[in-house]
């Protein structure tokens, strides 16, 4: 079962904070598929679906960011998800707002929600998309910038990218994450970054 892991914190105080990008596209992609996601028994809110007769998952857990690696494994666990059917979205402060990065494995990149499920699923072999959030902020800012809400203008911004995001979710759905690097490929989508292959 092919499933998408979204990072954020949960709690309407950060709904819209630049760290929960990944539960906004989660949202976004709900709204789009008309799916609805419900609480489980576990450290997660779950959303299921099918296409043709494969099933799929999309997942926002109710541990806050440093703490995702434990609905990860959770979820990796319960159901004998291979790490390249395991996809994560987040955001990430290395890339220019409004742009996104596909890798089928790398590290954590400075993100304490990726060095979490990294270390609780004790592999960095898993795909993801990280959606850029910029880094307009002063040094020691870091943490009151992830933790600010994005302005509406942004959102918009986002929301344009986000239409780009459904077609890879789609795709990785579909044919699986190598499907999905060869169409972010073709669209083109990658940002000349400073990540340095992270």
């Amino acid at each position: 079962m092919r499933t998408v892991f979204g990072i954020g914190n949960p709690g309407r105080i950060y709904a819209a904070n630049r760290h929960n990008a990944g539960f906004l596209f989660l949202d976004y992609y709900a709204s789009k598929k008309k799916l609805e996601f419900l609480p489980s028994k576990g450290d997660y809110f779950k959303a299921e679906a099918a296409i043709g007769e494969s099933k799929y998952l999309l997942i926002k857990p109710t541990t806050f960011v440093n703490n995702s690696g434990n609905a990860a494994k959770e979820i990796v666990e319960i159901y004998g998800l291979r790490s390249e059917d395991f996809l994560v979205i987040c955001d990430d402060i290395n890339l220019n707002l409004g742009t996104l990065r596909v890798r089928l494995s790398g590290g954590d990149g400075g993100h304490n929600g990726l060095a979490s499920i990294i270390y609780h699923l004790n592999s960095n072999n898993f795909p993801r998309i990280r959606i850029g959030v910029g880094q307009s902020f002063k040094k020691d800012g870091l943490v009151e910038y992830v933790l600010s809400d994005f302005r509406e203008n942004e959102i918009e911004m986002l929301e344009s990218l986000f239409e780009k995001a459904v077609l890879l979710v789609d795709e990785f759905f579909a044919g699986g994450s190598k499907a999905m690097l060869d169409l972010n490929s073709k669209l083109n989508l990658n940002e000349n970054d400073n990540t340095n292959n992270l």
